[in-house]
């Protein structure tokens, strides 16, 4: 861990026009996340969360505010140039796996690497699949694999191109109860092995007592911090 702030947001608002009013999701977050941390955002249903990780992602434009993620601020880009980023910089879990059902477990990790260029793509997702415990399913197909085993796939397509920052987006909310935890086993111990950033979403404290740090969110505003470690990451004044 150093002392070096991967990503930085200031005061960041998020709103959308709705019938003759604004609906307001996130209120001005201030927030720096420093790099090799581990930190939770925990908040309801509606709380703003989500659209938090799809701002600190480049995936959504903020209503204003700035960005700035391993040293690039992301608000200045175009969609070209977003897209370009998440794919040298960034590893993205999600709740839904979005695994391609034509694609073997092999290929839907090497997709991403092929796309950007890399001629040992499916040396290198061999590799990942390997590190989540798959060298024996790569030839699978998403329909032949379990939940667990569709998770630990798109774990493995995240890790693959060894990204600064991994975001988990509830990795476990569409997993019972001893397969996420399992799950979240892994994700902690690919992000202590690799020593990148996790920022993990979650509305479940269980998941979130595994992070350095536990930020709350309550309409669209970070209101707590709760230190699990002693890190580095702090939240902006």
């Amino acid at each position: 861990m150093t002392n070096t702030a991967i990503l930085q947001l200031q005061d960041i608002f998020l709103s959308y026009k709705g019938e003759g009013h604004e609906i307001k999701i996130l209120n001005g977050v201030n927030l720096d996340i420093l790099q090799g941390s581990s930190v939770a955002i925990l908040g309801p249903s509606g709380s703003g969360k989500s659209s938090l990780l799809s701002i600190m992602t480049g995936l959504e434009k903020q209503t204003a505010g700035t960005i700035k993620v391993a040293g690039h601020r992301l608000d200045t880009m175009n969609e070209d140039q977003l897209a370009l980023f998440r794919r040298d910089n960034i590893g993205i879990v999600l709740q839904s796996f979005h695994l391609i059902p034509t694609m073997t477990a092999l290929e839907n990790v090497a997709v991403p690497l092929e796309l950007a260029g890399r001629k040992d793509a499916f040396h290198i997702a061999q590799q990942a699949l390997d590190q989540v415990g798959l060298s024996h399913r790569i030839s699978h197909f998403p329909s032949q694999l379990s939940g667990g085993e569709q998770q630990r796939v798109a774990i493995a397509r995240a890790i693959a191109p060894n990204p600064k920052i991994i975001f988990a987006d509830e990795p476990t909310g569409n997993l019972d109860g001893k397969t996420g935890h399992k799950i979240v086993e892994l994700i902690f111990g690919l992000q202590k092995k690799m020593n990148t950033t996790l920022i993990m979403i979650t509305h479940d404290t269980n998941v979130a007592e595994n992070c350095d740090r536990i930020l709350s969110i309550h309409d669209g505003l970070i209101t707590d911090q709760k230190i699990q470690k002693e890190t580095t990451t702090k939240v902006a004044e």
